[in-house]
């Protein structure tokens, strides 16, 4: 089997808050590049990537560009032999180092091949990674943000409860007033809106500094966070140990991180009690697992940061996988999305990712 072509696009899909209908500014979007690669056996696998955030803009050609041109290079190629193709668009990255725009590129296409994988072998991708269990914890993240006042957000939270979410996450670091007193408040009163059986997560997107984070960390352990979220700068490995060291609450962290060798410093300094792994910056499922199994010899459990649809097979499938991040930024993208029930997701068992693309969806959204 050979790959004989390859297509792509952009697509803009306005953004939306859909778990608990929070506001969104007007105009607000996000650009997600979208891959289908073809083979001469009839099989295609889809793939996609994006930098994240709000509003489009020229990075989004950026990436298209060095997506269009990667996948031209792997035409002719056997798509089974994953390894070896995304190895060697690796390394034509050169001096491009493992992160930035060769990493989101690379990650498409490596997903891509992964569901032509699946599709061959007529397998579901939480199989082909180890499918340890078959349905896995799933939390509401998105409705809490930092940026919404906290009258909507004690109205937000118990609205996930009855929507059947056990965890949600909500967000510290509030923009304009940096008292701690005005964070530690936020914090329990959401907790109080959703009881003490829910688990509540925090995410700080690094906004802290190190001793932000001990002196409140400590403050709202009262709490009972299930997790504080990148706390500080991400790469300051010695600081963000302290501040595990300093907190009974864990400490989640890696969604900024690049490649797979940074998780192995993280993991040695003991710089996080969870790995959060990022699927396009990682680049791809194929570095993904690699930093799974790395973290399951630190006895580190593994959650995942966004793209539930995907996440939902490589959290179920491995040993050490804790939770997906459920928001629903790309949720339109898909025919059908994976089911929740009571609290957990289903993990499809359709070969392959399991997804299809809308094409309706698709249509009215492609940009290029």
């Amino acid at each position: 089997m050979k790959i004989t072509h390859v297509q792509s696009q952009v697509i803009r899909l306005p953004a939306v808050e859909a778990l608990a209908d929070g506001p969104v500014a007007h105009g607000a979007s996000r650009d997600i590049v979208i891959l289908t690669l073809g083979t001469d056996a009839g099989i295609e696998g889809i793939g996609l990537t994006y930098y994240g955030g709000f509003y489009g803009g020229p990075a989004i050609a950026s990436l298209k560009a060095m997506v269009d041109q990667l996948a031209s290079l792997v035409v002719g190629e056997d798509p089974l032999r994953i390894e070896a193709v995304t190895g060697r668009l690796r390394a034509l990255g050169g001096n491009l180092g493992p992160g930035g725009v060769m990493a989101h590129a690379v990650a498409a296409i490596d997903i891509a091949l992964w569901d032509i994988k699946g599709k061959h072998s007529n397998l579901s991708l939480a199989k082909m990674v180890g499918g340890h269990r078959d349905r896995v914890l799933t939390y509401a993240s998105g409705a809490l943000m930092r940026f919404y006042s906290l009258d909507h957000c004690l109205k937000a939270a118990p609205k996930l409860v009855e929507r059947g979410f056990r965890q949600m996450k909500m967000q510290l670091a509030l923009p304009g007033n940096k008292n701690p007193n005005i964070e530690v408040e936020r914090a329990r009163k959401i907790r109080e809106a959703i009881g003490p059986d829910i688990d509540l997560m925090c995410d700080i997107n690094q906004y802290w500094s190190v001793h932000q984070a001990i002196d409140i960390g400590r403050r709202i352990e009262d709490v009972h966070l299930y997790w504080l979220e990148d706390v500080a700068a991400h790469d300051d490995y010695p600081g963000l140990a302290r501040v595990a060291d300093a907190l009974a609450t864990p400490c989640a962290g890696g969604e900024y991180t690049f490649g797979i060798v940074p998780f192995r410093h993280m993991f040695e300094a003991r710089s996080v009690d969870i790995a959060m792994i990022d699927l396009m910056r990682v680049g791809g499922i194929t570095q993904w697992l690699k930093v799974a199994g790395m973290a399951e010899a630190f006895n580190i459990p593994v959650v995942s940061h966004v793209l539930p649809e995907l996440h939902v097979h490589l959290i179920a499938g491995i040993p050490n996988g804790l939770t997906v991040e459920y928001i629903a930024w790309s949720s339109p993208l898909w025919e059908d999305i994976p089911k929740m029930e009571k609290g957990d997701l289903l993990v499809p068992d359709k070969p392959g990712l399991g997804l299809s693309f809308n094409k309706d969806i698709i249509k009215r959204y492609a940009v290029a």
